[in-house]
């Protein structure tokens, strides 16, 4: 089983990386906003970033040693990387741009590179030229010049950033085939959840220059810990909070106090809600219920999104808003009964956050 161990440091003027990353998951994922050290992280571990301390392991292996004064160069690395715009030498061909890292003869290099370009579906334009080719093309030469090196760890830095919606998805899929016979582990960085939510097995969150959470994915957004982890992974709603006793909680801004069957959390000093899950309520009050004041809704193609006042909120330009966002069947609904009377919180929705 392959294992990463990557405790990398780095400063430079008004910011510094400090990021220890420890897996065995096949497919690692790393959530970040911009400027949060994602890419440089990834740098790091390929040697391509200059001043780099710690210490970067792969299945045993040493990279990096500063105390030791070991750094391998990155083509002694055998980690290879995909930048976001899959960095393909534009006058060479597609076949010259897979053999361009290998060392063997040239029939032994054109060979190896013509057999990894028909696993990916390629070998059929490998005299064209890079700018001749699709985007999806494009990637499929980028993976498939890695792959022919034999790395023992593949980086991804955000490979679909520069795609429409339907492209990336499309896209993503297909990378994520392409990728399944592959037994070493892969790295994949990204701004957006939902990409990571889909290709990573463990999952770790970065901000500033700091890792805020990790764990299996699915755990890390059910349970983000943090505020900022909360938002990262899409949170929009937050509350402070005070604890009545060990099952009751007051969101003093919502007007709402919230009757628990599970214990609080120790060290819960406020609360995440995501948009999608509150439950409407036409009549009579219930528990755990916020009152529906709508301020205003956005209309979107696929669903509506309604943002509702405060307890203490009149201003409808505020943004301390409660975001509601409603599709399908609960927007039908609506259609029918018109406006809830009140928003209910489901207790397993509830992000406890220190």
């Amino acid at each position: 089983m392959s294992r990463l161990y990557a405790d990398i440091h780095k400063r430079i003027e008004g910011f510094e990386l400090d990021v220890l990353i420890e897996s065995d998951a096949g497919r690692i994922g790393i959530l970040g906003s911009s400027g949060s050290g994602k890419s440089m992280t990834l740098r790091s571990i390929a040697g391509i970033e200059d001043g780099v301390s710690g210490r970067i392991e792969t299945d045993g292996r040493t990279l990096l040693d500063s105390e030791n004064k070991i750094n391998l160069k990155p083509q002694q690395r055998r980690v290879g990387y995909m930048f976001q715009n899959y960095a393909l030498f534009p006058t060479m061909s597609v076949l010259g741009n897979v053999t361009a890292g290998l060392k063997g003869s040239k029939e032994d290099n054109r060979a190896r590179a013509l057999e990894m370009l028909a696993r990916f579906g390629m070998a059929e334009h490998a005299e064209r030229m890079p700018g001749e080719l699709s985007g999806g093309q494009q990637q499929r030469v980028a993976l498939a010049r890695i792959m022919v090196t034999e790395p023992d760890l593949i980086l991804l830095d955000e490979p679909f950033s520069a795609l429409d919606g339907h492209l990336r998805d499309r896209m993503q899929v297909e990378m994520m085939e392409m990728l399944e016979e592959y037994p070493g582990q892969v790295i994949m960085v990204s701004h957006s959840r939902d990409e990571l939510y889909r290709f990573s097995e463990e999952l770790f969150v970065l901000s500033e220059g700091r890792i805020l959470r990790h764990g299996e994915t699915k755990d890390v957004f059910r349970n983000p810990k943090t505020a900022e982890a909360a938002r990262l992974t899409g949170c929009k709603n937050f509350a402070d909070v005070r604890a009545l006793d060990k099952n009751t909680l007051e969101i003093m801004d919502w007007g709402v106090i919230l009757k628990l069957k599970q214990e609080i959390p120790e060290g819960t000093s406020n609360i995440g809600y995501r948009a999608h899950y509150f439950e409407p309520v036409w009549g009579q009050r219930q528990e755990n219920c916020i009152e529906f004041d709508l301020a205003r809704v956005d209309d979107l193609p696929f669903e509506k999104n309604y943002y509702i006042r405060t307890h203490e909120d009149s201003d409808a330009s505020s943004t301390d808003l409660i975001c509601w966002f409603v599709q399908g069947e609960v927007q039908r609904q609506i259609e029918e009964k018109g406006m809830p009377d009140w928003l209910k919180l489901k207790e397993e929705a509830i992000l406890f956050l220190g």
